[in-house]
This record gives structure tokens, C-alpha cells and sequence, in this order.
């Protein structure tokens, strides 16, 4: 329970789930802040779904579900490119109508604040009340990230895609960029999921730098086990990952050949599936059969398992705010090695967390080799602080704790203004 008085929150973005990924991140945050006595009105532009038990038990918890009825195999969302604009679409216009009930509501019990969760252009936002109530945002990722390496990745895209996709995918990144670029002028604070997230979004939309604050994202530590555990023969360099854009997959394919050529025992094994308009699943035909393998789509309640039964966790990513692989890999006692664009490997002891330089292959495979010799020498302790680590950096009361701060701060300094 905070200490200082409880804030009355209107919170706007996608719908939890008890699960991992971002549905299980929004689980996490809304348990920690309602558990520190905020009153949080959330406003989901999805029909109403089963609520996690979590959340349901919570009495300052209100969900209010909007009028998005959008399915899967419809006349709009049979092919990925139609599903992809037209869940786009659909959230938008169930956001605008939830403007007129979150208004009611404020004048009704006026909110302390607005929390933007996920995105950065959310409609649903109403503008009249930004002159008195302050809009904190928390993005997962930005468009200019994304559609800079949607067009660096054009012969990759080509390559695995037919072309149309990507100009069409191109396209409406460009557009939510421009969007972006304006809505987020509205903010009062930015929580950035990551250091190097909060830089690019500071240069990519010239976002003022003392109105951001770094918090990473939370993980469900019970839904993962450390148990005693052995190195693997041979060991398993496990890359959970979408097989998509951005995700470096071309450097895990060439990290797998420079293994093997250096006779490093090692197996590569790629888990995930692709996104809903990005599919790079043709790249990883090229992943050497003697020491690597394509495990496909791993359904959520697999992972805990599959964590437990790798040695190492790979992300070759060249844009990666704050993947979850990290922070469930951690928790699972499972050291990392990741690039210098994987934001959630920050703040955590690079001796469980080898950071690289993104798209230097050489050093991926070196880093790789050291991380199981000290892993080899003494499996227990690597883990332990793997996991210790996790609990430090990412345990939800940890994480809710700073958001709260945060939010209150931010709060108490628009009263001050007003």
C-alpha cells in the first residue's frame, strides 16, 4: 500500500491476460498498482474477456470494455496484411467512442491522471481533459523505431515476403510515425521501458529529456522455476524470439555457421512465431542442421518448460525495447547474451547479461563459448544470480513501486502548476 495518498487513475490500452508477453506485462502492472491502493478505471477497446483472477479480486479495479468486435477469418482479417490494417482500424474506432464514458466518469470523480499504456496514439485520450489532467505514457515500442528497420530490411522483407506487404506495412508505418511524432507532444511524462528506448524516441520525436523517466517492465517470477540443473550435452543456446523485422534473425543464422565452424558444442535452437505482418520464417531454412533447429511457435504455458531446458538465452535484436525473453530467461536461471539494442538487459550484472555490439556475429559466438565455459564451471551459481537478478530488477512490486513514484510525483507537480 503507498504511503502517500492513492491516485484515481484512468488507464487506456490493450486488455491483460494471465499469461507472459505484453497482455501478461498489463497483468502485472495493474496487480502492483492496484495492491499500492491506486483507484484504476481501465478502459479496454476489445468486448469483454475473463479477467485473471489477480485482478478480478481487486475492489478498486473497474473495467469498462469497449465495442471492438473484430474477428479472425472475416472478410477483413483472412489475410495477415487485411488483419493487420483492420485490427488497426478497429481499435481506433472503439477508442474514439470510449472518450465520451471516460469524461462521464471524470466529471462524476475527477481522475487524478490519464495512463497511456502500450502505445503512443491511442484516440481514446480526450482533449478537453489534458488542460487539467496530466497524461502519463508508456509505450512498448515506436514507429519511427519500426519503420526504420522495416526499410533497412527491405531485401530481407523481399526475400521472405511478397513486395506489396511491405510497401503496404511501410506505408501505415509512416503514417503513425507522423501521428506519433504530434500526440506525443501531449504527454506529461514518458515511462520508457528502457534506456536506449528513451533515447531514440527523444531523437526520433525530439520528446523533451526531463520529462521521461526509465522503468523497465515486470515479470511474473512465480511462473518460473529454477530448479538444479546440469549443462546440456551439448549445451542449448535457446533464441525465443519473433521471426519477423528488427529481431537480427540473418546474425543468428550466421552466429549457428560460425559455432560450428569454430567447434564450439553448442545446439541454436529458435523458438516463436511470426508477427501478423512480418514473416522472416524463410531466413531460418538457412540454420546449419549439425548444431541448430526451428522449434516453431511455442504456445505461453510451454515457455516456463522451454526456459528451463536451455543453457543460454540468445536476442540478436537491432531494435528491442524490452523483450520479455530476458526477463523470463533470468527468472528461469538462464544467462543472457544479447546486443546493445536489447533494453532489458540494462541494470543487470554482465556476468549473467554478456551485452554485444548489434550485428557483430564475432562477438555474439565469443560471447556465447565464454558464457558456457563459466556456466560449465559452476552451473548452481550462474543461475542463482541469474534468478537473483530477476527478482532485483524486475520483481512487479519492485517495478510498481517506481511507476507509483512516478505517477505521484507527477501528480503532485500539476497541483503545485494548477
Amino acid at each position: 500500500m503507498s504511503e502517500t495518498k492513492p491516485l484515481r487513475i484512468a488507464w487506456l490500452g490493450g486488455a491483460p491476460l494471465n499469461t507472459g508477453g505484453a497482455p501478461g506485462v498489463v497483468t502485472e502492472l495493474l496487480d502492483g498498482l492496484a495492491r499500492r491502493g491506486h483507484q484504476i478505471d481501465c478502459f479496454f477497446p476489445g468486448a469483454g474477456r475473463n479477467l485473471p483472477e489477480q485482478l478480478a479480486a481487486h475492489e478498486n479495479l473497474t473495467f469498462i470494455w469497449g465495442t471492438s468486435d473484430w474477428r479472425w477469418n472475416k472478410w477483413y482479417s483472412r489475410s495477415k496484411i487485411t488483419a493487420f490494417a483492420s485490427g488497426l482500424l478497429s481499435r481506433a474506432v472503439a477508442s474514439i467512442r470510449m472518450r465520451q464514458e471516460i469524461v462521464r466518469r471524470h466529471q462524476q470523480q475527477p481522475y487524478d491522471l490519464i495512463y497511456q499504456n502500450q502505445t503512443i496514439e491511442s484516440l481514446g485520450v480526450p482533449a478537453k481533459l489534458l488542460r487539467s489532467v496530466p497524461l502519463a505514457i508508456r509505450p512498448d515500442s515506436h514507429m519511427a523505431g519500426e519503420l526504420r528497420w522495416q526499410l533497412r530490411e527491405r531485401r530481407l522483407a523481399f526475400r521472405c515476403q511478397p513486395p506489396y506487404i511491405f510497401f503496404v506495412v511501410a506505408a501505415i508505418m509512416s503514417f503513425r510515425a507522423l501521428v506519433q511524432a504530434v500526440k506525443i507532444r501531449r504527454a506529461s511524462l514518458l515511462i520508457a521501458i528502457s534506456t536506449v528506448f528513451r533515447d531514440h524516441i527523444v531523437h526520433d520525436y525530439r520528446f523533451p529529456l526531463e520529462k521521461t523517466v526509465v522503468i523497465t517492465n515486470p515479470v511474473r517470477l512465480e511462473r518460473f522455476a529454477n530448479p538444479p540443473r546440469e549443462v546440456k550435452s551439448p549445451p542449448v543456446v535457446l533464441v525465443p524470439i519473433r521471426v519477423s523485422v528488427r529481431k537480427g534473425l540473418e546474425d543468428v543464422v550466421e552466429v549457428a555457421k560460425l559455432l560450428l565452424a569454430r567447434g564450439v558444442e553448442a545446439r541454436i535452437r529458435v523458438v516463436g512465431g511470426p508477427s501478423i505482418w512480418s514473416d522472416y520464417t524463410k531466413l531460418l531454412g538457412d540454420l546449419p542442421a549439425a548444431n541448430s533447429e526451428y522449434g516453431g511457435s511455442i504456445p505461453p504455458p510451454e515457455m516456463p518448460g522451454e526456459l528451463e531446458r536451455a543453457d543460454i538465452v540468445l536476442l540478436a535484436s537491432k531494435y528491442d525495447p524490452c523483450p520479455m525473453s530476458v526477463l523470463e530467461a533470468l527468472a528461469s536461471g538462464v544467462p543472457v547474451v544479447a546486443t546493445d539494442e536489447v533494453g532489458s538487459i540494462e541494470g543487470v550484472d554482465r556476468s549473467v547479461a554478456a551485452e554485444v555490439r548489434t550485428g557483430d556475429v564475432e562477438a555474439m559466438a565469443s560471447a556465447i563459448a565464454a558464457m558456457l565455459e563459466r556456466l560449465q564451471e559452476n552451473p548452481s551459481q550462474l543461475r542463482a544470480l541469474a534468478r537473483s537478478e530477476a527478482e532485483r530488477r524486475f520483481a512487479t512490486d519492485v517495478v510498481c513501486a517506481q511507476i507509483s513514484d512516478a505517477l505521484e510525483a507527477l501528480v503532485a507537480s500539476n497541483r503545485r502548476a494548477a
